[in-house]
């Protein structure tokens, strides 16, 4: 109590209204509050927040759990980093922080996350890379954890949600090249079980079954979502004795190697191929213009955090209107690949 006690002398109010000031609390009048603030600036004084997070039971701190690793994130992960901005834009207004929670792609996510809730790390957390059965739903959910998910499953537990809209890429992606007079579309699949691919193959059957078309196995392409996954996929298209006029890609990440990969074997996309993926920084310098699926992936992490929030009893009176579940949009920006 020694800082908050010097704040206290120097202003020669008691020490309960300095940190109900400090606290927010809205028994404290606004002069009052504005004389700590500026006092405790002045002073250096900085709480102890370990010690007022064991009083309030919290930690203030929110975990977004992803995982890592070469054959994931390859170089980077652009993608996270602007969904993190929007997130903290949020938690920002609450002084909450947010921390990344990064899973090894050598580790079991479920044991990882059994063993940040162990330690009783975060306060909420959001999930990613929700796979098709996803066992620490239940296991959060069983905890009483507040948590939502970006992405869906087979698993489901009542909680909160926000997914791209990958159902509506597929629809407009084959309907432009069934336009377009495409007949052999290829699709290539991230990586492992995650619930996106299975999810976006789905309604690209459904799609091509309108036009009497099918999707072939052998131009169902399963690799890392990676830079080298890309440039993997464009040397199996030119191995194929049957390869696809056109190809879709869900990860932002796979374009450009995709489209190197392409180069290196005598393709031209939007000449030999058509191809249609997802909008990134990297792919705004691509020849051809790619077209592709843009979003707001801040204003994505935005409606996640406030979603997330509205499920925590000390704030969800704050966030009556976040959304619940939605299928996050995606507008198609047109280019000359495909």
């Amino acid at each position: 109590m020694k800082g908050i006690r010097r704040l206290a002398e120097h202003l020669d109010i008691s020490i309960g209204t300095v940190s109900r000031a400090l606290n927010g609390k809205p028994d404290v009048n606004e002069e009052t509050r504005r004389r700590v603030l500026e006092a405790a600036e002045q002073l250096g004084y900085v709480a102890n927040q370990s010690g007022r997070a064991l009083r309030k039971g919290a930690t203030g701190v929110i975990g977004f759990m992803m995982q890592t690793g070469p054959e994931i994130t390859g170089q980077g992960d652009i993608f996270f980093m602007s969904v993190f901005d929007g997130v903290q834009t949020v938690l920002a207004r609450h002084k909450l922080d947010l921390v990344a929670l990064l899973c090894s792609s050598e580790e079991d996510p479920d044991d990882y996350l059994k063993r940040m809730v162990a330690r009783g790390f975060a306060d909420g957390i959001i999930l990613s890379a929700t796979r098709r059965h996803d066992a620490r739903f239940e296991f959060l959910a069983r905890h009483k954890i507040p948590f939502i998910t970006l992405g869906r499953s087979l698993t489901d537990v009542d909680q909160p949600w926000i997914d791209l809209d990958f159902e509506g890429m597929a629809e407009m992606s084959v309907e432009r090249l069934v336009k377009a007079g495409h007949r052999k579309i290829g699709f290539v699949w991230p990586h492992g079980d995650l619930n996106l691919g299975y999810v976006f193959v789905e309604r690209c059957r459904e799609a091509l079954a309108r036009h009497g078309l099918t999707l072939s196995e052998e131009h169902i392409f399963r690799t890392n979502p990676n830079e080298a996954g890309g440039y993997a996929v464009a040397r199996s298209i030119k191995a194929s004795s049957d390869p696809p006029t056109a190809i879709i890609l869900v990860n932002e990440t796979l374009v450009a190697g995709l489209y190197r990969g392409l180069d290196e074997v005598g393709l031209k996309p939007g000449r030999d191929i058509a191809v249609i993926g997802r909008q990134s920084p990297q792919a705004r310098f691509l020849s051809p213009r790619l077209t592709g699926f843009d979003l707001s992936l801040r204003e994505l992490g935005i409606a996640l955090a406030e979603s997330l929030l509205s499920t925590m009893p000390a704030y969800a009176g704050l966030y009556p209107q976040a959304v619940r579940r939605k299928l996050w949009p995606m507008a198609l920006v047109e280019g000359e690949s495909g």
